[in-house]
C-alpha cells in the first residue's frame, strides 16, 4: 500500500494529538529505551524525543515513503523500514508506543500480546487506533466499493481491523500489572470543499485508490464524495464537522 507524508500531514495537528494524550497517560519517568512502532512521518516520534532526551529513540515503519519523511523531519531517532507484524527485536525496549497502526494489521489477539513480549519487566506498551470502522465515512467507503463496477477489483482489499473495547482487556490483562483503556470522541472541525474526503485520502482510502486506475479512482472519487457531502454536509461557515472515534491502551508489563 502506498503513502503519501504530504497528504497525511495536511491534519498534522488532529493526527498528532492523540498521539500526545497516549503519551501523556503513559507512567515511565526515565526510560533507556523507546520505540515508536507505525512511526510514520515521525511526528509522533518527535513526541517520545520530547519527553525523554536521553532515551534511544527509535522509529520503524513499512512504508519506504514515511521512513523518509521521517529521516528529514528532525526527530532525534534511529528510524528503521521494517514489518510490525514480523518485527523481531534482539533486545527488550522500556517503551513500546503506537500511533494509529495497528489497524492495519490482523490478529490482534496473537500480535499485541508478542509485542508486549518485547517490553521490559515494569516497562509500558501503549497505542491508540482509530475506533471510527463504522462511522459514515467508512461505511460509504465499504459500499462504493461493493456497488461499483470495481467491486470484484476491491472485494478483498486491506480493510482495517479494530476489536471491542472489551476484548482488548482481555488480550492484554494477562500480561499486564496495570491496564488503563478507554476512548475519546473528537470533533473535527475542517475547512475547504470535501474536507472528509480530504482526510479520509492519506489514511483509510489508500488501499481503495492504490487498486485501481487512474480513470476507475476518478469515477470512484466522484461517487464517494457525494454520498460523503450528504452525510458530513459543509456548513454555511465553511465549515465540516467530523466525528472520530479512537481507542487507546497503556499497559505496564508484569
Amino acid at each position: 500500500m502506498s503513502w503519501n507524508p504530504s497528504v497525511y500531514l495536511a491534519f498534522a495537528d488532529e493526527r498528532t494529538r492523540p498521539a500526545a494524550e497516549l503519551l501523556a497517560r503513559v507512567p515511565a519517568e526515565s526510560p533507556t529505551r523507546v520505540v515508536d512502532l507505525g512511526c510514520g512521518p515521525g511526528n509522533s516520534t518527535a513526541l517520545l524525543v520530547q519527553r525523554w532526551p536521553d532515551a534511544h529513540a527509535e522509529g520503524v515503519d513499512s512504508s519506504p515513503a514515511m521512513i523518509e519523511a521521517a529521516k528529514k523531519s528532525g526527530a532525534k531517532a534511529a528510524f528503521t523500514l521494517a514489518d510490525i507484524a514480523a518485527w523481531n527485536p534482539a533486545t527488550r525496549y522500556d517503551v513500546i508506543f503506537s500511533n494509529a497502526t495497528y489497524q492495519w494489521l490482523t490478529d490482534h489477539r496473537a500480535l499485541l500480546p508478542r509485542l508486549m513480549g518485547h517490553v521490559a519487566q515494569g516497562g509500558v506498551f501503549a497505542f491508540q487506533v482509530p475506533n471510527n470502522q463504522y462511522a459514515p465515512s467508512h461505511t460509504l467507503m465499504r459500499d462504493v466499493a461493493a456497488q461499483g463496477p470495481w467491486a470484484e477489483k476491491l472485494a478483498h482489499v486491506r480493510g482495517i481491523f479494530v476489536e471491542k473495547v472489551e476484548d482488548y482487556f482481555d488480550m492484554l490483562a494477562p500480561h499486564a500489572a496495570t491496564l488503563d483503556i478507554w476512548t475519546t470522541e473528537y470533533l473535527h472541525v475542517l475547512d475547504g470543499e470535501d474536507a472528509v474526503f480530504k482526510w479520509v485520502s492519506g489514511t483509510g482510502l489508500r488501499p481503495y485508490l492504490d487498486a485501481l486506475d487512474a480513470a476507475e479512482r476518478e469515477r470512484f472519487a466522484v461517487e464517494y464524495k457525494a454520498r460523503l457531502n450528504i452525510a458530513y454536509p459543509r456548513r454555511a461557515d465553511g465549515k465540516t464537522l467530523f466525528p472520530f472515534s479512537r481507542l487507546f491502551a497503556v499497559a505496564t508489563v508484569r
